[in-house]
């Protein structure tokens, strides 16, 4: 714990999520899509809870969304809950992964891959005494790139195809952070191969 709350700022970006399959093998189901997405540009660790990943922010969001699609493709019901964060003090495990070059690991991989998704997400820009304007910004961005689907408590709604809604999230998190106030949160919340969904490919 003392690695983790030592102080300074890193310009690495940290996602802690969990994945949860409606299905008997869950366990078969979220081992092979870790085992199946390309991992090697990122730091790592699995607990009896979670998983945590660190990175570029370029290799983070294609490791998560590989590893998303690979417990989709398997056509069972799935969840995925993260928790993304960048310029926390004392972020700096995994520091040496952003010496990685810019050469996306799956993205040749997963490119064709076709999924309807269901999302929320919310932000959190910490610090900034001006934080409902970000997030109103963000919204308009997502509405503008056709992801927006309701407005709710706590969150703001998304759906579409995979691709087009981890692009969203990605810029909506660059956007949502400035050089002054460089300490932001985001939550993502996704169902996929749901029943439920409607008009969903």
């Amino acid at each position: 714990m003392e690695q983790e709350l030592s102080c300074g700022l890193s310009p690495i970006v940290g996602l802690r999520f969990s994945i949860h399959p409606m299905a008997d093998n869950f366990i078969e189901i979220i081992k092979g899509a870790l085992r199946e997405a390309d991992t090697s540009n990122v730091w790592m660790h699995t607990d009896d809870v979670s998983t945590v990943m660190r990175g570029k922010q370029l290799h983070v969001f294609d490791t998560a969304k590989a590893i998303v699609l690979y417990a989709a493709k398997t056509g069972a019901h799935v969840a995925f809950n993260g928790t993304f964060s960048i310029g926390c003090p004392g972020d700096s495990a995994g520091d040496v992964y952003l010496e990685k070059d810019d050469i996306l690991l799956n993205e040749p991989q997963i490119r064709e891959f076709k999924q309807y998704v269901s999302s929320q997400f919310a932000l959190y820009p910490m610090n900034n005494p001006d934080y409902m304007s970000v997030i109103y910004k963000e919204v308009d961005r997502a509405k503008e790139r056709g992801v927006f689907n309701e407005s709710m408590h706590y969150a703001s709604g998304l759906h579409g195809e995979i691709h087009d809604v981890f692009s969203f999230l990605e810029e909506s998190f660059t956007h949502a952070r400035s050089e002054e106030y460089k300490h932001l949160v985001m939550t993502v919340n996704m169902s996929i191969n749901s029943p439920s969904h409607k008009g969903g490919a």
